[in-house]
């Protein structure tokens, strides 16, 4: 019934940048921190950004400086701005949001839910 949809993967030359979304849509009674996690192969799944409701942000060490994340709590969406792309970024990049789903107008359980994943290539 929740859903996340991402959009804005795709191929960039390194030094090059590309814009992420992730909106969240179905029976939804509030939004909670949302973020981004990305996956190379071979190597586990790992934080690259988050960001609470109220705008407080984090990043991994890896990509402070370069990306930017934000959210726009109106649409229910989060986005990710990556600059000065490097190969070492190439991963399938995955939305996650901590939700509360609602039943009506009332809160009824609060999950994680996950994106589709959009696949960033940056070549050499």
């Amino acid at each position: 019934q929740v859903q996340l949809v991402e959009s804005g993967g795709g191929l960039v030359q390194a030094g090059g940048s590309l814009r992420l979304s992730c909106a969240a849509s179905g029976s939804i009674f509030k939004v909670n921190v949302m973020g981004w996690y990305r996956q190379a192969p071979g190597k586990q799944r790992g934080l690259v950004a988050n960001i609470t409701s109220g705008g407080r942000t984090n990043y991994a060490d890896s990509v402070k400086g370069r990306f930017t994340i934000s959210r726009d709590n109106a649409k229910n969406t989060v986005y990710l701005q990556m600059n000065r792309l490097k190969p070492e970024d190439t991963a399938v990049y995955y939305c996650n949001a901590l939700i509360w789903v609602a039943a009506g107008t009332v809160p009824i359980d609060e999950y994680y839910y996950w994106g589709q994943g959009t696949q960033v290539t940056v070549s050499t």
